[in-house]
């Protein structure tokens, strides 16, 4: 575990903690026993005066968080649907792509490659766990298991040439060398080719208290601002955003190498980030009082609840429900267990607090009274599982967006 001593992006030496989350376990380094020895390590972010960056102070080794992972994209309907979605809207924004290649990196088992491969166009992927990327290649999507960067870019660009399309989907919070990815996908990328880069806003972060997306896995929580800082210093233009459904609130960017194309969008999107204090650290030091105050609101719900129903059932056991637990305490005394679709985790405990994971079959066996949605970003999906799958008419306590509150199972 590295400490930074400046900015990600900008290299300044002076950037000023705001939140510290205290010392927790990697998030996806789930158990397969209870007992199971675990390291703990420092989380805390800051914020740069210089280019507006909030940044994990903390540097984990890439092989230790990606070289074997648990999160499959093609087991949530809700990432399945972006997936055809923003297929669609990145054919209506190009044009002869079947002269030429998609390529996008960190591609996990390639369902937002599938699309593009399922009509006609040649694809390629890159991603670093073995794992998945097997799964990919089982699939129908080629895809190279190596971390990208420059080198791995001119491996590509000689072998493939440069590529119409090249996507970077909820990646680029995740890389410790910034400088030598963004380089990376600008060597890539044709000359009047499309780079789509997805990331959590940082505005919604702030905004919604996403606190529970801070984890060692993502090392930046980008503004519009401080992303534009990054990418123009590669001769890279933001032309076009969309919003995105994913991570509970994520933008699009559409990057082309010519700054002349650029959408009066792109100027709303930044004026509209002035004054709300997303860049600013009086506005990050008020983000960091009311996620103190969560907890607090959170464990006397579930402390209210428990009492009288005796520990109750989580479901979805995803990264970000990671911290979210740790932080605030949340272990065996408050869940029995943890409902998740994902195969990867079922039989696993999580990480630091040690709760057992069970596929939803095993956990809504038990017909319980209350379901925590941890992985509450999917609550429509998960709500509609829970009723629709299970005929579930319980209550379901969603800890996010904002403050805590309790539902019912119907829409």
């Amino acid at each position: 575990m590295e400490i930074i001593e400046a900015c990600r992006v900008c290299g300044n030496r002076d950037i000023v903690g705001v939140l510290d989350l205290g010392e927790q376990p990697y998030a996806n380094s789930l158990l397969k026993r209870p007992d199971e020895k675990e390291e703990f390590y420092p989380l805390s972010i800051s914020w740069c005066p210089e280019c507006s960056l909030v940044q994990l102070d903390q540097t984990a080794e890439p092989e230790d968080l990606f070289s074997s992972y648990v999160w499959v994209t093609s087991t949530s309907s809700t990432a399945l649907e972006h997936a055809g979605n923003l297929y669609r809207d990145i054919l209506s924004r190009v044009s002869n792509l079947k002269e030429s290649y998609v390529l996008e990196t960190a591609s996990n088992d390639g369902a937002f490659l599938r699309p593009f491969a399922e009509n006609g166009y040649k694809v390629l992927g890159i991603d670093p766990a073995k794992n998945i990327a097997d799964i990919a290649v089982a699939a129908g999507i080629p895809t190279i298991c190596k971390f990208f960067g420059v080198k791995t870019a001119e491996e590509i660009v000689e072998e493939y040439g440069k590529a119409g399309v090249v996507i970077a989907r909820n990646v680029l919070p995740h890389v410790a060398n910034l400088h030598d990815f963004v380089q990376g996908l600008e060597l890539c990328l044709a000359d009047d080719g499309l780079l789509v880069a997805e990331f959590h806003y940082a505005r919604v972060i702030f905004e919604e208290l996403h606190y529970d997306s801070i984890y060692h896995e993502h090392l930046c929580y980008y503004t519009l601002k401080s992303i534009e800082n990054l990418f123009n210093q590669y001769g890279l233009c933001v032309a076009d955003i969309r919003k995105s459904p994913i991570s509970g609130g994520s933008l699009i960017l559409y990057i082309k190498k010519s700054s002349r194309e650029e959408s009066s969008v792109v100027q709303s999107y930044r004026d509209s980030e002035t004054g709300t204090g997303i860049n600013e650290l009086t506005g990050w030091q008020d983000f960091a009082e009311k996620v103190q105050a969560h907890r607090r609101q959170l464990l006397e719900i579930l402390t209210d609840t428990t009492k009288k129903t005796g520990p109750i059932v989580g479901y979805g056991a995803s990264a970000r429900s990671s911290t979210m637990l740790n932080y605030c305490g949340i272990d065996t005394r408050f869940l029995s267990v943890i409902a998740d679709q994902n195969p990867l985790k079922q039989g696993l405990y999580t990480a630091g607090t040690h709760i057992p994971i069970a596929s939803p079959e095993e956990v809504m066996k038990k017909k319980p009274e209350y379901v925590l949605i941890l992985a509450w970003n999917f609550t429509d999906e998960i709500r509609g599982i829970l009723r629709e799958r299970f005929g579930y008419s319980g209550k379901c306590i969603l800890p996010l967006p904002d403050h805590p509150k309790i539902v019912g199972a119907g829409k």
